[in-house]
């Protein structure tokens, strides 16, 4: 089979890895890709938002499956433009991805499907929406509307922390125009967990769990960024809780999307809180995470290529997954001044060293190749260091010690994924 995958960071190198494991695998693509994709598939440079530029391509390569990693091209369209070519598709339909392209709608469809989550109210007025914050006190959770990268939610400790997030979003529009409306939620209180269930329309099936540390400093300290490392599974979500999410949030609301007439067809990323009365939705996206897919693929036993391919033919229900007895780390290393101004363009060596350590898997997200053959960092998040190991602890220790051995002043990281966990 060929595959091309869509984007270029740590999540598409992860993807790209497994997938080029397949024994069905004949052709790997990836636009635009980086310099640690390049070692498993040809980078081809198109953007991932081109859509014409990536169905012409695909359509001239006889693609089989175009695999989409991040959300921007499915809430433009790229499914819908696919399938208009005659071309296979990993990733819901624009209308469906709606359920991460707005948060009104998610809350809605969840509404609908009865599925547990936080109390709501939406604003397009920032004097209306300071007013309710004053009325209803802190903490409280304020979140922009639309796509923000990850970074459009704020956990406001104060009223005078919310009401400058409310200026920041709606007023100075620091995310632009997915700022114009703003939802101000209830302050769920417990461990946050990302979900993941593949989905054909019809079935879902579950996909593995992991936690992730989206605050940039130690001990969950600073401005919130896309996720600073991850592990999987997180101990705090048992089987029990993993059959309550599928029973009252995943098949719920893949039922009501169906009866709306626009089936979600491709990973659903279920972001909950555990609280003490079970899981409560915050969130949904549309595909896998990053860091939490790379802490997934490497305990990923099964075969990736047949079970996306399951998802696009509606074929999961004869559908099974097999995991290694395996815990999985990612300590994502960043450019310093990240997730604020950073420089580009600084020098990382020692990737081998770091490749020698047991279990250790180095997965690149903002990287490429000078012409003297040097690495350098060209994004915000830059490495994501995966080690597995028969413990968390093990997988933390392998991870740490390949991020030891790379050498590149430039960059920093947190020295406590897992904490909550150990």
């Amino acid at each position: 089979m060929k595959v091309l995958v869509v984007g270029g960071g740590g999540r598409e190198h992860a993807l790209c890895w497994a997938l080029a494991a397949s024994p069905l695998l004949d052709t790997l693509w990836c636009a635009p890709g980086n310099a640690g994709i390049a070692e498993v598939a040809e980078c081809v440079p198109i953007g991932a938002e081109d859509i014409p530029a990536l169905v012409a391509f695909a359509t001239e390569k006889a693609v089989d499956l175009v695999v989409c990693g991040p959300e921007g091209p499915l809430t433009l369209g790229l499914a819908d433009a696919c399938a208009a070519a005659g071309l296979k598709c990993f990733g819901p339909s624009q209308a469906a991805a709606r359920l991460e392209g707005s948060k009104t709608f998610t809350r809605e469809v969840a509404d609908a499907a009865g599925a547990p989550g936080a109390r709501w109210q939406r604003f397009t007025d920032p004097a209306a929406a300071k007013a309710y914050i004053r009325d209803h006190g802190a903490p409280i959770v304020v979140k922009a509307d639309g796509l923000a990268a990850g970074k459009g939610v704020v956990v406001a400790a104060t009223v005078a922390e919310a009401e400058a997030a409310i200026a920041d979003i709606m007023e100075s529009r620091i995310h632009g125009e997915s700022g114009a409306t703003v939802l101000i939620e209830e302050c769920l209180i417990g461990q946050e967990v990302s979900f993941f269930a593949l989905c054909d329309g019809k079935t879902a099936l579950p996909l593995g769990a992991a936690q992730d540390h989206k605050r940039v400093g130690d001990g969950d300290t600073g401005p919130n960024t896309g996720g600073m490392g991850a592990y999987s599974p997180p101990p705090v979500f048992t089987d029990a809780l993993r059959d309550e999410t599928m029973a009252r949030i995943v098949n719920p609301v893949l039922a009501e999307m169906a009866r709306r007439g626009t089936p979600f067809r491709g990973v659903l990323f279920v972001g909950l809180m555990i609280t003490a009365d079970g899981p409560r939705l915050i969130e949904f996206n549309v595909r896998f995470g990053d860091p939490e897919c790379q802490a997934l693929m490497v305990r990923l036993r099964s075969d990736l290529l047949p079970a996306l391919l399951a998802a696009c033919d509606e074929e999961l229900a004869s559908f099974d997954l097999r995991w290694e007895p395996l815990h999985s780390l990612v300590v994502v290393m960043a450019a310093k001044g990240y997730p604020g101004s950073y420089a580009k363009g600084t020098e990382i060596r020692g990737l081998e060293r770091a490749a020698q350590v047991p279990g250790v898997q180095v997965f690149h997200a903002g990287t490429s190749r000078r012409e003297d053959g040097a690495l350098v960092a060209t994004g915000g998040r830059v490495l994501g260091v995966t080690a597995t190991g028969a413990t968390l602890a093990e997988a933390q220790r392998s991870a740490y010690a390949a991020v030891d051995a790379i050498d590149w002043p430039e960059g920093f990281c947190r020295r406590d994924i897992g904490w909550r966990a150990l």
